[in-house]
């Protein structure tokens, strides 16, 4: 004997109605129908599959479509993310980085990210590139910390990549 579930959500002016229909032992249909206040189809759909994988499929789904959802509202990129460093950039922020002052380094890190237009991990990785210790400012970075990190020391400014 069939036995069916319905259940509705309103998101915006689209009412949206899931039915999932047991035909048989072994056979689950979901059927999706999306329709504005004035009646007009928006979306629609009719997924058959076993019973047993019903909740399975319904996990899936959710996966899938929240992933989309997640890439679709992902915020700006930083403007100069795909540029690459040169000479002056290195050398602005090698001077903001030496600066004197309170400000903690994630705090600097995120400012000259702000500032420069780029991710705080673009900043983070590029300072000891510049010579500077990414973990506190206004410290260079010394020997010992450039060999670990594989960087070549710097006591003065200039674009390496």
């Amino acid at each position: 004997m069939p036995s069916t579930f319905h259940n509705e959500i309103k998101l915006g002016n689209i009412n949206y109605r899931l039915s999932a229909i047991v035909e048989s032992e072994d056979s689950l249909v979901a059927e999706l129908l999306g329709t504005t206040e004035s009646g007009e189809v928006v979306a629609d759909g009719r997924l058959r599959l076993p019973v047993d994988g019903g909740a399975a499929i319904g996990t899936l789904l959710s996966r899938v479509l929240t992933a989309h959802t997640r890439m679709r509202i992902r915020p700006a990129r930083y403007a100069n993310a795909t540029l690459p460093w040169t000479t002056e950039l290195d050398s602005e922020l090698r001077e903001a980085w030496l600066q004197p002052g309170p400000v903690g380094a994630v705090k600097r890190i995120n400012d000259l990210a702000e500032r420069m237009q780029r991710s705080p991990s673009a900043i983070r990785a590029r300072l000891p590139k510049v010579g500077c210790d990414p973990d506190v400012a206004t410290r260079e970075l010394s020997g010992t910390a450039a060999t670990f990190l594989g960087v070549k020391p710097k006591g003065g400014t200039g674009a390496s990549n």
